[in-house]
């Protein structure tokens, strides 16, 4: 009986270098980063984030995963960019709140910044609300010298003028005796044309205001990158 012919093993596959161990020191995401972060670009930075050996490598997945969208690695839980391989759970906190960090530089400094206009009250939550995947309404609730009390989120989900209950809206207002309100909400679509729902929904809160004495300062609608003001419009003002 023949004898099977021994194979050679075969053998080990040469070790592939991390693209980071392949550049220079001056090339590397942490080197540039000290030298002038601003000129880093997106994979650089998740790199410098992520951390280890082939930080650069998973930076690259990462982006390609959420298609190098940051607002949609923004949205994303932890628990979905930990499914990006090369990525814990710690790492993926670390990336969330660093990209949460970032949006919070768009942030009034001030304890209780002051609303002088509709541009002033978009500015408090026009960067983060237009992130959001889902429709929220929140209300600011300001004193007198229309400096901002608090800003409330009253409702989840798609706002319409069946739904909304005009008395949760001017229940925190109430309790906190405040004398006049903005009311924001969002367009996930992007556009932040007012609907017909938005400019119903107007109307009733400024009658409500009146019988409750709290005055309806403007509503706002945030799109991406754009707001409009009902007031301005004299949608639902009239």
């Amino acid at each position: 009986m023949t004898q099977p012919t021994p194979t050679l093993l075969q053998a080990p596959a040469p070790y592939e270098r991390s693209q980071l161990h392949s550049l220079p020191l001056s090339e590397q995401p942490a080197y540039r980063i000290t030298r002038d972060a601003s000129a880093c670009n997106l994979t650089e930075l998740l790199a410098a984030v992520i951390g280890g050996g082939r930080q650069i490598e998973i930076s690259q997945d990462l982006l390609s995963r959420f298609d190098g969208s940051l607002r949609r690695l923004y949205q994303a839980h932890p628990a979905e960019l930990a499914r990006v391989r090369g990525i814990n759970q710690a790492t993926a906190i670390r990336i969330k709140a660093a990209l949460t960090l970032g949006l919070r530089m768009n942030l009034p400094t001030e304890e209780r910044p002051t609303i002088n206009s509709p541009a002033d009250a978009a500015a408090l939550v026009q960067h983060e609300m237009a992130l959001l995947e889902k429709e929220h309404l929140r209300v600011m609730l300001l004193d007198i010298r229309n400096h901002v009390l608090d800003i409330v989120e009253i409702y989840q989900g798609s706002i319409n003028s069946s739904q909304v209950r005009v008395g949760e809206i001017f229940q925190a207002a109430v309790r906190r005796l405040s004398p006049a309100i903005i009311v924001v909400h969002n367009h996930p679509s992007g556009d932040p044309t007012p609907s017909p729902d938005d400019v119903a929904v107007t109307r009733a809160m400024v009658q409500a205001g009146k019988l409750l004495d709290v005055s309806l300062l403007d509503h706002l609608v945030i799109g991406q990158g754009r707001w409009v003001s009902l007031k301005e419009r004299g949608l639902g003002f009239n």
